[in-house]
């Protein structure tokens, strides 16, 4: 198998190619955590830096890209609209407001962070956006079926990406095929190591298959989601976790042991379900 972290990548459906994995920044604090775990990633080959307004700590990401020596042309870089700024009709100024707490002049990719009142207004003003390229791409996160059903009827302009809750315990698989087949929208997964402070990683199942493939649990189930053709963005402020994250292009699952890993789907979220948020 060839591969690598650097290399590894999708082509979403308006040409744009994306690392398959990327690191994902979600709870990590404002600050030297944050610059210093971006420092790391793309010190370690890392390609893909995904972040958002609310997570708060834009301005340290754009810190951690400019230490890391690595050209921002050669980032794929992702922020987010947030609800509030959704519902005040404020995506032209929020997107404004990313940019400069990042430090850059263009994103690789914006998306809608939650399916709040107004994300019909949301997604036209990003498609302006994208129609001045000022972003490569635009998507959505935690978009369901209905969701995107009634965007497909608004707008002309596909979202390139749906990123969703996905893991072993909560496989979202309906939506990922619909996504895959129907509408060829590529999914990223969030938590997909189920969630800060989850018991995943401990289970039995998954302890044993890593050491048949002499591997971590994190490793086999982010090779799952690579072999599923998922974008995936694990998060880490740990160098070595980092590092140990971003070896899974080295080896491949078998289909049974592919199987064996998706029936262990409970159909339990760690985030908010996207029907019913209150924030």
């Amino acid at each position: 198998m060839t591969g690598n972290v650097t290399d590894t990548v999708i082509t979403l459906n308006n040409g744009v190619t994306i690392p398959q994995l990327g690191l994902g920044v979600f709870q990590t604090p404002d600050g030297e955590a944050t610059s210093q775990a971006v420092t790391w990633a793309l010190q370690a080959g890392y390609r893909h830096i995904d972040t958002a307004m609310i997570y708060g700590n834009e301005q340290s990401v754009g810190e951690g890209l400019r230490r890391s020596g690595v050209d921002r042309r050669d980032v794929f870089l992702t922020t987010k609209l947030w609800n509030d700024d959704i519902r005040a009709g404020r995506a032209k100024e929020a997107f404004k407001e990313s940019l400069d707490r990042l430090g850059v002049d263009y994103l690789d990719l914006y998306l809608i962070h939650w399916p709040a009142k107004g994300w019909q207004q949301a997604w036209e003003d990003m498609e302006e956006l994208y129609t001045q390229r000022r972003v490569r791409a635009i998507g959505v996160c935690n978009f369901q079926k209905h969701h995107l059903d009634e965007l497909h009827t608004i707008s002309d302009t596909k979202p390139a990406v749906d990123q969703i809750e996905s893991s072993p315990q909560f496989v979202n698989g309906d939506l990922i095929d619909y996504c895959h087949g129907t509408l060829r929208v590529d999914v990223e997964a969030y938590s997909p190591l189920g969630g800060t402070g989850g018991s995943l990683l401990a289970d039995p199942r998954l302890k044993a298959m890593a050491e048949r493939y002499d591997r971590s649990p994190a490793q086999i189930v982010l090779r799952w989601h690579l072999q599923r053709g998922v974008i995936v963005i694990p998060k880490s402020t740990h160098k070595e976790r980092i590092e140990q994250n971003a070896q899974v292009f080295d080896f491949e699952l078998s289909d049974e042991d592919m199987k064996a890993i998706t029936a262990m789907n409970r159909d339990e979220r760690t985030g908010a379900d996207p029907d019913n948020f209150n924030f």
